[in-house]
């Protein structure tokens, strides 16, 4: 282990030595976002970004690495704790525990990533449909839903016209793995025909 982890240059010297036991294409770079703490990203041979942390400067030795996804805002950034015997013990456990969680977690964020792209193309089918079927609708996109609202136009003034106004609020979105469309409102006729589109 270092004599001492308790500066940048320090810190970037012992992670400069982790990356050339990990490969001789490694390289390291600094990590803007954690100037609060003693921090280096290594990036491998294969561009996956490692970022090495000191979170305590009362335990310097101890420290973490996380393995970087395209997105985690639905899978969670892979890490590890390790201790900092040598360069080339923290490399062993990169190599040893920290890749295997890598490969699980991209292959499951892709996997959820291709689903997410297939529910916003067929919401998006669905609500093209409706809103044909609706013209003049308005459309209000959120992540998971998308909310079409249809009403009749107002008369003109002097026309007599009914109490309550025609109108449909329709709701696509997804229920576990499927595709799902609520329909409440009225014209009857018209609920009716998106509740028939809805079926096929």
């Amino acid at each position: 282990m270092p004599t001492e982890l308790s500066t940048q240059s320090q810190f970037a010297a012992f992670a400069d030595e982790v990356a050339r036991e990990l490969g001789t294409h490694c390289r390291i770079a600094p990590e803007p976002e954690y100037t609060h703490i003693l921090s280096r990203v290594i990036i491998d041979g294969e561009g996956r970004a490692l970022s090495l942390r000191q979170h305590d400067s009362a335990e310097p030795a101890r420290l973490k690495v996380y393995a970087a996804l395209p997105d985690d805002t639905q899978v969670a950034m892979p890490r590890i704790g390790v201790t900092a015997i040598s360069a080339r013990h923290i490399a062993r456990e990169i190599t040893r525990r920290l890749y295997p969680m890598h490969a699980d977690a991209s292959q499951r964020a892709a996997e959820l990533t291709a689903r997410t792209e297939a529910e916003a193309r067929d919401r998006r089918a669905v609500t093209e449909a409706v809103a044909r079927a609706l013209p003049g609708a308005s459309i209000e996109e959120n992540p998971r839903t998308t909310r079409v609202v249809w009403q009749r136009p107002a008369l003109p003034d002097g026309d007599a016209g009914p109490v309550q106004r025609d109108s449909v609020c329709v709701y696509v979105g997804t229920s576990g793995k499927e595709l799902s469309v609520d329909v409440t409102g009225r014209p009857h006729a018209i609920v009716a025909m998106l509740a028939a589109f809805t079926a096929q």
